[in-house]
This record gives C-alpha cells, structure tokens and sequence, in this order.
C-alpha cells in the first residue's frame, strides 16, 4: 500500500524519445541512458521516492513497444504483468508521461504504434492524468520546433487533448522535469484500463484493450509474410521451369525462414499469455522479497523505537531527577542567604543597640559633668560671700 503523501508516474514513450533521462533529471537516478535510438530499458523499473512539493514521488520507466532487445509481446507482457501487480498491491498512478520528441518531423510506423499501445493501456477515463512531453527541443530551430509541436497538436495527439490530456515541453533541466512533475503530483490515482481488464474483470491479457491491438499488428504482419510466401512461390515455380537451381535453393530457404516467422507469429498470443504469467510471478517473488526486507527492517526499527522510547525515559528520568537536584539546591541557597541576611539584620540590630546604649552612657556623662561644674560654681560664691561677711563684721 502507498502512503496519502506518496505518488506513483509512469513514464513511457518509443525508445530513444528521452524517458530514461527524463527520469534521472528528475529523480537522482543514474539508468543507464541509450547514446542512440537504441532502447536500454529492458525492464520496467522504478527509482527510489524522492522529495517534490511535499510529496514522496516514484518514476516508474518502461520500455518501448519498438525496443531493440524485446519483441512487443514480450514488452505488452512485462508492463501489464508489472501494471497489474503493483495494482493488486494497492498501488495506482497519478500519472502517465508520454515523451515524444519533437525533432522527429514525420509520424512513422513506430512512433505510431507506440502511441496506439499507449491509448489502449491507459484508456479514455484516466486522459485527465496524462501529460505529452515534447522533448529534445535543443536538437531543432525554435520556428520549425513550433512549427511541428502546433501539427502535433491539432492532428497527432488531438484526440486525447480534447478529452483532459496536456502537452508541455521539457527543457532538458532539472527544473524543467519538476515543473512537468508539478502538474501531477495533485492528481486523484487512477485505474488504468489494462489494470482495470487484468485485476477488476479478470482478463486474459490477450482480450484486453492492449492485447487485442497487439493481436491485430500480428496479423497484419503475419498476412504480409504469407502474401511474401505466395510471390516467392511463384517466383520459385518459374526458377523451375527455367532450371535455375541456385535461385531455386535461395528461394526455398527463404520461404522457410518466411514460414518459421509465420508459425512464431501465429503462436505469439499464446506466448503473451506465458510470457505475462512467467512476469507476475518474477514481480511477485520480486515484491515479496522487498516486503519481507521492510518486515525485517521494520522490526528491527521496532526495536530500535523500542530502546530509543527506553533511552528517552531513561534520560526523562535523569533529567527530573536532575531537576529535583538543582532545585533542592536552590532552596539551600535560599535558605542559607536567608540565615546570612537574618544574621545580618541581627548583627545590625545588636549594633543599633550597642550605638544607643553607648550614646546614653555619654549622655549621662555628660550631665553628669555638667552637674559636677554647677556644683563647684555654686561652691565658689559661698566663699566669697562669707569673706564678704567678716570684713563688714571686722570694720
């Protein structure tokens, strides 16, 4: 299952178109990228999340149905085994990239078929989830690159731009891929049609969408290698008549090799159906074992929760200790500069005292001089008034 916050874009495209590098742009990632049209895709394969506007996203590249390593069969089978799979995991798209470049000027065969397997894997109900990126913009002048993105638009890809899709460009940056990114990363998953045939309505992969069109291009290739049997035949009836032996041998050999092109085409459907089955159980075995590392990983990060929440009360523990500490020694201070400023006041107090009972100790000195220099005046004036007395007695 996917977290709300995690999102899931496929991106797909002919070989060569710049899927690969989109991705690594985008991601961080480091597939290895084809120098030339050829494809180095050969699996479906998936970057690691990676952080965009809040959201976990997963790039999801595929292989074209014109890979140079892998028939189509063998392609239809993996990306509907991988499609279905996941699918069955819980997990949907948000979106769905085709890259396209916009340096080819004609719409071959290729990029054809390719864009037909597209619109058969996605369906019509999901067009609002997909975005055209037209690429390599630096390989073309601005004028013709207009040029041809205005043809694209009004006769290509019209069809699936009228019904939601968009068409933007990608500037061959970081930047750029993110900006594309933005326009998706919003976006409600959907169902895709192969999902919806495969996993919803139980379908064999040859009766979907996507096999039955896959089916027709067979034909259409099957009937061309007969058609090129009849005339080899013929050709090879008149090197009879002519006794023409060595061209005779070269058509024969090649009207084998025409026949065993046949008889592989006409056994691919069952091939597909193989093919798809042999895929889902790889994916399986594949996804299991990643559920079973993150089982792993999960129990070990449960025990690691486990004895961090432990740690965690531990130092909680020791820190409310620490606490009770530090507080209890703030009270003793407290209580130790309280009995300094009692003693302190006191010693004030018994000075105040000291200083009063010393100021009337001098006070009383004072007076008491005082008293002691009255009496000796009040002394003096007796004397004189008693010789005073004895004079006047004696005249």
């Amino acid at each position: 299952m996917t977290g709300a916050l995690s999102i899931r874009i496929a991106i797909m495209g002919s070989s060569g178109s710049g899927k690969t590098t989109f991705i690594n742009e985008a991601s961080g990632s480091d597939f290895p990228i084809g120098r030339s049209l050829e494809s180095c895709t050969s699996e479906v394969q998936a970057t690691k999340p990676f952080k965009l506007n809040g959201r976990e996203v997963t790039l999801i590249d595929t292989p074209g149905f014109d890979d140079t390593s892998r028939s189509d069969t063998d392609i239809l089978a993996m990306i509907g085994a991988y499609l279905s799979q996941t699918y069955e995991h819980g997990a949907k798209l948000a979106g769905i990239i085709y890259m396209h470049r916009i340096s080819d000027f004609r719409m071959g065969g290729t990029n054809k078929r390719n864009f037909k397997m597209f619109r058969e894997l996605c369906g019509e109900s999901t067009l609002r989830n997909v975005l055209i990126v037209t690429n390599m913009w630096s390989e073309v002048a601005s004028d013709l690159g207009e040029m041809r993105e205005k043809e694209l638009e009004n006769n290509f890809f019209k069809g699936i731009l009228d019904k939601g899709a968009r068409m933007l460009r990608h500037e061959g940056t970081q930047e750029s891929t993110h900006r594309i990114l933005r326009y998706l990363i919003h976006n409600q998953p959907a169902t895709l049609l192969i999902q919806k045939e495969l996993v919803n309505e139980h379908k064999n992969i040859v009766h979907t969408s996507a096999g039955s069109e896959l089916t027709r291009v067979l034909n259409e290739q099957r009937e061309r290698h007969e058609e090129v049997v009849a005339q080899l035949r013929k050709d090879m009836e008149a090197a009879i008549r002519d006794k023409d032996h060595e061209t005779r041998e070269e058509l024969k050999e090649e009207i084998q090799t025409k026949h065993e092109q046949i008889l592989k085409l006409r056994c691919e459907n069952e091939r597909l159906e193989a093919e798809f089955r042999a895929a889902k159980e790889r994916l399986e075995v594949r996804i299991n074992a990643i559920e079973e590392k993150y089982h792993e990983q999960g129990q070990i990060v449960d025990a690691l929760k486990e004895q961090l929440e432990t740690e965690r009360k531990d130092r909680e523990k020791l820190a409310i200790e620490q606490e009770q500490k530090e507080q209890r020694l703030r009270q003793l201070e407290e209580e130790n500069a309280n009995v300094q400023e009692l003693e302190r006041l006191n010693s004030l107090r018994e000075l105040n005292r000291l200083v009063a009972v010393r100021v009337e100790l001098q006070e009383e000195l004072r007076k008491e001089e005082q008293r002691s220099t009255e009496s000796e005046a009040s002394g003096s004036g007796l004397i004189e008034d008693v010789v005073s007395w004895v004079k006047s007695w004696w005249s």
